[in-house]
């Protein structure tokens, strides 16, 4: 079977570096053009060295033509505004593409444009697009053309949250999720926060009250529900590389066992590649997850409160980003997920 061609959009990123190594080893594809807003080509293993002797690659000024001659399945790896301006000439030349901004995630887009506050300038092709978070989406996903795929943070907690937000047995006002960051999710470009003076020996919390992802939260598991979910969020930046662990609150009502909750978890998530719910007295951690797809899921219901604590672990660029968005194009292509995926 021949390789199918793919390409990556805004290939100086962290999650166009996972990409790429994800992709060059991947059995079932080719990577065949990398893009990205440039004055002049610069060789791949110039920004990522490490691919040196890997891949012969050259980064070249993106342009949808010369893209569009050279892959069938185009992964965008750009920021929220600027990946719209590319998704709709990729897919009106019948591509397949991959989002990694937040510009195709939402089906409700006054609260995208609210959110990000930029008006939505392909509100038609986003009524084509998927949510691409496999354990909800996996038979619309099938037949995407354009698959936008989920935040870093969204995935965690929607992941931990979804068998038992199906359910009636909790509070539906009462969710807290906290999560912490590792500094890759700031994205490649330095800040005052990010820069390691800053950021080393420390941990913060940030956008209290306000995070750009707790709309994406709220909307995914609200759809799941059938009713409004509420979620306060507070994500906290710490100095690590990688890596995601969520903490989750949910008062839980009624007489509901922690063993009911763990069945209904263990059959939900059992013939799932990249979920791994783990067993009692075994909590997830970011390094049992770091460089993989997996996300790992824990909990203990705490009988005094009634209240149960969920634990997941991601990494937010392979689960979080770009692995994610490679399981995406497995499935769409008809190959196994795991495909690319698992060494």
């Amino acid at each position: 079977m021949s390789r199918k061609p793919v390409a990556i959009v805004g290939a100086k990123g962290y999650a166009a570096r996972e990409l790429i190594n994800i992709l060059l080893r991947h059995p079932k594809v080719q990577l065949t053009a990398l893009g990205d807003k440039l004055d002049k080509p610069e060789s791949l293993t110039s920004v990522f060295p490490e691919f040196y002797e890997r891949s012969d690659l050259m980064i070249e000024d993106a342009r949808v033509e010369e893209i569009c001659k050279k892959a069938e399945v185009i992964f965008l790896a750009l920021p929220h505004k600027v990946a719209q301006d590319y998704a709709a000439p990729f897919c009106q030349a019948g591509k397949i593409v991959i989002d990694l901004s937040a510009d195709f995630r939402f089906e409700n887009l006054e609260v995208y444009e609210k959110t990000y506050a930029i008006i939505h300038q392909a509100r038609d092709l986003n009524a084509t697009a998927v949510y691409g978070l496999p354990e909800i989406y996996r038979d619309r996903i099938r037949a995407a053309r354009l698959i936008g795929n989920p935040g870093c943070y969204p995935t965690s907690i929607i992941l931990a949250c979804l068998p038992l937000i199906r359910t009636d047995w909790y509070d539906p006002n009462s969710i807290i999720a906290d999560s912490k960051s590792g500094v890759s999710g700031a994205g490649r470009i330095p800040t005052t926060v990010t820069h390691y003076i800053s950021c080393n020996e420390s941990i913060r919390a940030y956008s209290l009250a306000g995070h750009r992802h707790t709309p994406e939260v709220e909307e995914k598991l609200s759809l799941a529900a059938g009713r409004d979910i509420p979620v306060q969020f507070t994500p906290h930046l710490t100095p690590m590389d990688r890596g995601i662990l969520s903490t989750i609150y949910i008062n839980i009502t009624g007489d509901i066992s922690e063993k009911d909750i763990r069945k209904l978890y263990e059959e939900a998530y059992r013939d799932e590649p990249f979920v791994r719910f783990l067993p009692e007295g075994l909590l997830p951690q970011t390094k049992t997850v770091s460089g993989t797809n997996y996300c790992d899921i824990g909990m203990k219901l705490d009988t005094r409160t009634r209240r149960l604590i969920i634990v997941s672990a991601i990494d937010n660029l392979i689960k979080g980003a770009s692995g994610q968005a490679v399981q995406n194009m497995n499935i769409v292509l008809g190959f196994d997920e795991r495909d690319g995926l698992v060494v």
